[in-house]
């Protein structure tokens, strides 16, 4: 485990592994930079790739308060990292992962290219402040497992399957990061793509969606491919939002420029 300071102050950790161009990875909602350690060691021989924890999660310092966020702070976050690759770096983030690459790119954060995969804006009916709020209370109150479990129900995870996952020995660790899912909820605007931000992103980006998934994330995918001024979109055939690393994998180094 690696350390760098965001603006803030706030201690960012990550891992780095592989030799060759850097590649940043970013997880979505519940992840820490263990989530990607599969994916990376997939893209480690062809790339130098960093994965780190997001604020508030595993090593990370940063708000612990569910009410305190900022999403101007993920994207210093993501500038310290990638200033600790020692230059322009490829960028690759999963759910609301890739809501902070394309909302950091849009700030003019620099990078070489990007991709993203299923960025949750699935439209209008999308959360809502009042739903980040609701998450925040619970939290405060002492209720992170009633917290990720209606995320994981806003997310459309059956009932049967959330009473599982809260069976299972993962969902301990799932419930510490509750306080985090407020900040989820904020970097998808209400599940509503943001186009405006969209069309000040200057660089190169790939939009991903899984062919299994619900039809928003083919929607989010084209929407992005449409305002991103220099980017397209594939659709990974049998695939779902939990999308599978060796598919993937040469996907993304593809896109990067490796050969595969």
């Amino acid at each position: 485990m690696e350390t760098v300071r965001s603006a803030d102050g706030t201690v960012i950790a990550f891992d780095r592994s592989g030799t060759g161009l850097p590649l940043v990875l970013i997880g979505g909602a519940f992840n820490t930079r263990m989530s990607a350690s599969g994916l990376a060691a997939l893209l480690s021989d062809r790339f130098t790739v960093y994965c780190y924890d997001r604020r508030g999660r595993g090593d990370s310092g940063g708000t612990r308060d569910a009410g305190d966020y900022d999403i101007e702070w993920e994207v210093q976050d993501l500038a310290a990292v990638l200033s600790a690759t020692g230059g322009d770096a490829f960028v690759y983030g999963h759910s609301s992962g890739g809501s902070i690459a394309l909302e950091s790119s849009a700030r003019g954060l620099a990078m070489q290219k990007l991709a993203v995969y299923e960025p949750p804006y699935a439209g209008q009916d999308g959360p809502t402040a009042e739903f980040a709020e609701k998450l925040r209370s619970l939290v405060e109150n002492g209720h992170r497992d009633e917290a990720a479990a209606e995320f994981m129900a806003l997310v459309g995870m059956p009932q049967p399957m959330i009473e599982q996952v809260k069976q299972s020995p993962y969902f301990p660790s799932m419930a510490a990061m509750a306080h985090t899912l407020p900040y989820d909820v904020a970097l998808v605007n209400g599940g509503v793509a943001p186009v405006d931000r969209l069309e000040k992103v200057t660089v190169p980006a790939l939009a991903i969606a899984g062919g299994s998934s619900p039809a928003w994330a083919t929607n989010a995918a084209q929407v992005i491919a449409e305002y991103v001024p220099e980017a397209t979109y594939v659709v990974l055939q049998g695939q779902d939002h939990n999308v599978s690393d060796e598919v993937l994998a040469p996907v993304l180094a593809q896109w990067f420029g490796q050969a595969v």
